[in-house]
């Protein structure tokens, strides 16, 4: 028998309740400053494996590990002066790195997807900060939704995709991003995995040099790297200058459309509307189409998305 998700707040009380579902091996989502996460204790295969299952996530793809400051970090991975110089610029915030595992890491296999390497981020919105220390230990939280589908800036999305799955959800409305984080590997040179809500000009502005590209592989070396992913359920189709008949149109800049990205072409705005707008639409039942946006700073990471979101179907 299954049992609806509890709805929490963001209290001191109903943080303390979250963390003791985290510890007792129950899988709780809570906001960051990008998408609600879904938290397993990542020290605990058995929850690891749970939230695998909940979300229909192919156990190949490995998951981020939050926690609330460096220090706590830095038991689970080998630190480097570029990790050092990444993290004090970026810290909190919507910056994920991923470095080879420690000696004594204690972290489940299965969050790692067997690598050698583990992917941490140290997230900035303050009720996943106080989760994490009343909770006091790694949490794996990849978007909280079924796998491939639009990731969740809401807590009602979050139990549209998964109340049923799921003990709870902390609601503190909605993330003011909106976009995953930005993930950079430094198990070699600094390389670019995933482009996010963190421009890499600005990651390269810190460390005074490109960062190199991945080879593309079948599988992935780090989360959001699937072809198809992020997706609705109707098509979509790119680069629209107007809606056919019968599709919803997601505009972008000064356009008539049936939702507007941002109407003054702010490209942080779009990145903060872009998962909700996908919603919305997706509602309709019909099939979506997307204006053109510019491929600079935080328009790289929308167009990744949406790329991703209009891929053929596994």
């Amino acid at each position: 028998m299954t049992h609806a998700a509890l709805r929490l707040g963001a209290t001191p009380a109903d943080l303390a309740h979250a963390a003791r579902l985290l510890a007792d091996g129950r899988l709780v989502a809570f906001p960051t400053e990008t998408v609600y996460g879904l938290g397993a204790d990542a020290r605990n295969g058995a929850a690891v494996a749970a939230l695998y299952a909940a979300k229909g996530r192919p156990s190949f793809n490995p998951l981020i590990a939050h926690l609330p400051d460096t220090a706590a970090v830095r038991r689970h991975v080998i630190w480097t002066d570029t990790a050092e110089r990444l993290a004090a610029a970026f810290w909190p915030g919507p910056l994920t790195l991923v470095l080879p595992l420690g000696p004594d890491h204690g972290i489940a296999g299965l969050v790692t997807a067997g690598l050698p390497t583990l992917a941490v981020r140290v997230p900035a919105h303050p009720t996943a900060q106080a989760l994490l220390r009343a909770f006091g230990g790694p949490v794996a939280a990849p978007s909280a939704n079924p796998s491939g589908r639009i990731s969740p800036t809401t807590a009602g999305h979050v139990l549209a995709g998964l109340g049923d799955r799921i003990a709870a959800v902390v609601d503190d409305g909605p993330c003011a991003v909106g976009l995953e984080s930005t993930i950079v590997g430094l198990d070699g040179p600094p390389t670019l995995l995933r482009p996010g809500g963190l421009a890499a000009e600005a990651i390269e502005a810190v460390l005074g040099a490109p960062l190199a590209r991945p080879a593309q592989t079948e599988t992935p070396t780090a989360p959001g790297q699937l072809l198809s992913h992020y997706a609705p359920a109707a098509t979509v189709r790119l680069n629209a200058e107007a809606a056919k008949p019968g599709e919803v149109l997601l505009g972008f800049g000064p356009m008539a459309c049936d939702l507007n990205l941002s109407a003054t072409g702010d490209l942080a705005e779009a990145a903060a509307n872009l998962f909700t707008h996908l919603h919305s639409l997706d509602a309709t039942g019909r099939p979506i189409a997307v204006a053109p946006v510019p491929d600079t700073g935080l328009g790289r990471a929308i167009n990744d998305r949406l790329h991703r979101a209009a891929a053929p179907r596994p």
